[in-house]
């Protein structure tokens, strides 16, 4: 049996257990989503948004990539940010990294990993030069390496608060609640390192006139 077959059957008998224990539990999901909560977590495989926070199907919305990033220009996360705000109205959006990321990781180092890579890991490099008189002065590179992964954490709840999707939702229905987390590989527990209510104040540079 191929890999991706053994995925198909545990598919089939997964579905099986759901209906047994709650028959109607496809058929709810179908017509009506309303989770609280938008994720915004790393892409790695270790780090399953569902399992780690013991949530069900329909009770988070989820997008991932590498090294939990918050761009202002990936339309892609933007669409998944405005499209929980503006219309699932979610009350929550927690961005969670996780120690021992692959990508912080890379972003430590001076390695060429090619344009595209590059490119997005300088968001990382950007981070760490903001914070480096902090970062520097940890000598234990393993310290350092867990301090970047919180301040990037930081720094990705801080970017979602300056756009103008957060903004408005913020001024006209007082929410969503901004929440950094990391989560721990080596105990399977997840570190709250930074939080904003809604209507928390920010740089005015960055506020629209909304």
């Amino acid at each position: 049996m191929t890999i991706y077959n053994k995925l198909l059957l545990e598919n089939k008998a997964w579905a099986k257990e759901q209906v047994e224990v709650d028959p109607e539990f496809f058929s709810r999901l179908a017509h009506i989503q309303t989770p609280e909560f938008l994720w915004i977590g790393c892409s790695d495989s270790r780090v399953p948004a569902d399992k780690i926070t013991g949530t069900q199907p329909g009770e988070i919305f989820v997008h991932r990539n590498i090294a939990n990033l918050v761009i202002n220009t990936d339309v892609n996360l933007l669409s998944v940010v405005d499209y929980a705000v503006t219309h699932l109205r979610v009350k929550h959006i927690i961005v969670c990294g996780h120690y021992g990321c692959g990508g912080v990781k890379a972003a430590m180092t001076n390695h060429d990993f090619n344009y595209v890579l590059n490119m997005w890991l300088r968001n990382i490099k950007d981070v760490y030069h903001l914070h480096k008189t902090e970062l520097n002065a940890i000598e234990n590179e393993e310290q350092r390496f867990d301090r970047l992964v919180e301040l990037n954490v930081v720094e990705q709840v801080m970017h979602l608060a300056k756009t103008s999707i957060i903004q408005k939702a913020w001024k006209s229905d007082n929410r969503p609640q901004l929440h950094g987390w990391v989560y721990g590989l080596k105990d399977g527990i997840i570190k709250p390192v930074f939080e904003l209510e809604a209507n928390a104040l920010i740089d005015p540079f960055y506020t629209y006139d909304l």
